[in-house]
């Protein structure tokens, strides 16, 4: 497997740090306090740079580090202490329940030692109606299909089929929703 990183994968500007710094403030007040859903999905405008629909539902704590690359799609709801590695995109379609402490990551680190200290990218997309079960981690480039359940404490490193519950340490089919 080549794991070297492409200009393209690779990420690391001045600029794009300072965005992220900036995120993770706005994270920070968000997460400070008590806030009523209407307060969250302000903060969450400001750190999408898009509009969050009034279904759109998380509740903090939430942790992510770059938002403008992440979409709620309407009626999504994320649980508290959820975190979003974002800095490759990650798009929540309608419907979605992600449940208490998943991590979805799209950031991750070559293999090749040499070239370690590099971060690469890869999207995170959630289709509609999908559910993530507690303590969940998505890892880069992943996409969880519609209407498909992932299982408490599931590691997903390959794409799930719509339709398909999935569970354990690597993620596999268990069987499909009838």
């Amino acid at each position: 497997m080549d794991n070297k990183p492409t200009g393209k994968d690779h990420v690391g500007s001045d600029a794009l740090y300072e965005e992220v710094k900036e995120c993770m403030r706005l994270v920070a007040e968000m997460n400070c306090g008590p806030k009523t859903e209407a307060e969250v999905r302000e903060y969450l405008r400001k750190i999408t740079g898009s509009e969050i629909d009034d279904t759109v539902r998380v509740f903090p704590p939430f942790n992510i580090n770059y938002g403008k690359r992440t979409t709620f799609g309407k009626n999504s709801f994320v649980n508290f202490g959820c975190t979003f590695l974002a800095l490759g995109g990650i798009t929540i379609e309608e419907g979605v329940f992600i449940a208490p402490h998943c991590v979805l990551a799209t950031e991750y680190h070559p293999e090749d030692a040499e070239t370690r200290h590099s971060l690469l990218t890869k999207p995170i997309v959630i289709k509609k109606n999908a559910w993530i079960g507690a303590n969940a981690t998505i890892l880069a480039g992943v996409t969880i299909g519609e209407n498909a359940i992932v299982a408490a404490g599931a590691v997903v490193g390959k794409d799930v089929p719509d339709g398909a519950i999935v569970g354990g340490v690597p993620a596999k089919v268990i069987r499909m929703i009838e």
